[in-house]
């Protein structure tokens, strides 16, 4: 066995240095033992709280090399990964630098699959995605982004931290048929809010379909109707199925 393969061979079974054992009265572990890529889920995250990304992002192109879908990737190993670093940094496993790089480490490697995004033929129109004014968790709506990238989508990514006045200036831009929005902390739900306004104020804009997404449109499934969203969707893949629907059924209007 080389080098690089014993380092992952060891990222299956090895703790991460700092991170004490699970104790009874805890939430389990989110990714679950008998998901189909939870090994490689597993290998992952803890490649990652050993502070090894190089290991981590050998992991996810050998997988993708080697025929793994990246929608896979995405849902089974960097999703459940995400939420279980987020877990632990809620049970004061780790640090908010950990958790931060492990976010840092995990965009980075999405970067690296995106040969494989990007390759297909655009033919669903344009659609902007970004967080709102503020919003600085952004590897949720990135993930939709090249969920419909892949999907066949020409997606306009616009980051973290929007103002709405852009977001509004880039969906006219673009001519995009949907905007997607997202928001981590239940206090920026009021922002999404009005950026919705500001999109149905824009005459440009009026048959431009607005998804939201993130934690607070999760605790509360019929929030998106309360503040004039045209859907939401709990993950990237039910996102992308939902952004065709509307668009498709606003054709067909």
């Amino acid at each position: 066995m080389n080098s690089s393969n014993q380092q992952v061979s060891q990222a299956l079974t090895a703790r991460p240095p700092g991170l004490a054992a699970q104790t009874s009265d805890e939430a389990p572990c989110i990714i679950a033992e008998g998901a189909p890529l939870a090994p490689l889920a597993r290998a992952y995250l803890q490649s990652l709280l050993r502070g090894d990304r190089h290991i981590a992002s050998k992991l996810m192109l050998n997988a993708a090399e080697n025929g793994i879908a990246v929608r896979d990737l995405y849902l089974q190993v960097f999703q459940p990964a995400q939420y279980e670093v987020g877990r632990l940094w809620q049970v004061n496993q780790l640090s908010v630098a950990q958790e931060h790089y492990c976010t840092a480490a995990t965009q980075l490697i999405m970067s690296q699959l995106y040969p494989y995004v990007f390759g297909g033929e655009k033919t669903r129109g344009a659609i902007v995605a970004a967080c709102v004014n503020g919003e600085l968790h952004e590897i949720g709506v990135r993930m939709v982004s090249d969920f419909l990238e892949m999907d066949g989508w020409h997606t306009y990514y616009l980051g973290a931290n929007v103002p709405a006045p852009a977001v509004v200036q880039s969906v006219v831009q673009r001519q995009a048929r949907a905007l997607a929005i997202s928001a981590t902390l239940t206090p920026h739900v009021r922002k999404v809010e009005s950026l919705i306004a500001a999109v149905r104020r824009t005459p440009e804009c009026s048959r431009v379909k607005i998804l939201v997404g993130g934690f607070p449109f999760k605790t509360d499934p019929d929030l998106w109707k309360i503040i004039g969203a045209d859907g939401s969707a709990p993950d990237a893949q039910a996102a992308t199925l939902l952004a065709n629907r509307l668009t498709e059924e606003s054709i067909a209007v």
